[in-house]
């Protein structure tokens, strides 16, 4: 109990920083640059009242949804794999972190030839984004699971699904949810990076058309809210992940 207050004096003494210091920057950088919080607040309720807005959110939310299932989905199949087969792991391990580390901006050209403009390829960027950091944490969860739990499994004449289901994702999951965690930042970022330069609809489209017409109170509204979203979504995801490694402990 004491606990839980603590973090919450804590949680609202940095939401209360952030908005001093978000009001500190508008005074020094002025209304061509930024708007202060309150008004940003405003124009936001402002585009929440018009379906346009709803429109351009759907979109965005149906082409990260796509986007997130086939990372969790390939990120999880691609670990799992690498990780019971030690081998292929070895192999394969440093050439994921090599292409982790590459900057996926420098692939959109390729994505945009395979994939044309419109929902294809931005579910194929956002993938691209998150199927990688959840197949390397999958893939390390995996194989650092005790041996001896292996061994009961053999013993236990368990089949190779029945192995992963009972023995491997249990045991791996704390690990495993970190990445997807992890997975589902990149994949947002990389559905609205898709949607900025290569699509006619939803959020990433609508602030890639404010910076051009350099509308500071829609790209502060816009930003705002996927502020809003993800910082709330990255909050649940890490009180289920300190849960899951308190418990795995």
């Amino acid at each position: 109990m004491v606990r839980s207050r603590a973090s919450l004096i804590h949680s609202v003494g940095l939401i209360a920083g952030l908005l001093i210091a978000w009001q500190i920057l508008f005074q020094i950088a002025g209304e061509n640059a930024m708007e202060p919080p309150l008004e940003t607040a405003r124009d936001l309720l402002r585009l929440l009242a018009t379906t346009t807005f709803w429109d351009h959110i759907a979109e965005t939310g149906r082409a990260f949804a796509i986007a997130l299932a086939f990372s969790i989905a390939f990120g999880l199949g691609l670990g799992f794999a690498l990780g019971v087969h030690r081998f292929s792991g070895e192999v394969a391990g440093p050439i994921l972190v090599a292409f982790y580390s590459v900057p996926k901006i420098t692939l959109y050209p390729i994505v945009l030839l395979a994939f044309g403009l419109g929902l294809p390829a931005k579910v194929a960027f956002g993938a691209i984004h998150g199927i990688v950091p959840i197949a390397i944490f999958t893939m390390s969860a995996v194989g650092t699971v005790r041996p001896v739990l292996l061994k009961t499994g053999r013993v236990l004449r368990l089949g190779p699904w029945d192995t992963v289901r009972k023995i491997l994702f249990p045991a791996a999951l704390p690990e495993i949810f970190t990445g997807l965690r992890v997975g589902f930042s990149l994949t947002l970022i990389g559905t609205l990076l898709g949607e900025m330069f290569g699509a006619q609809k939803g959020l990433g489209f609508l602030l890639m058309n404010a910076i051009g017409l350099q509308n500071v109170p829609l790209i502060m509204a816009v930003t705002l809210l996927l502020v809003l979203f993800a910082a709330s979504v990255s909050t649940l995801l890490v009180v289920i992940d300190r849960r899951l490694h308190r418990h795995a402990a």
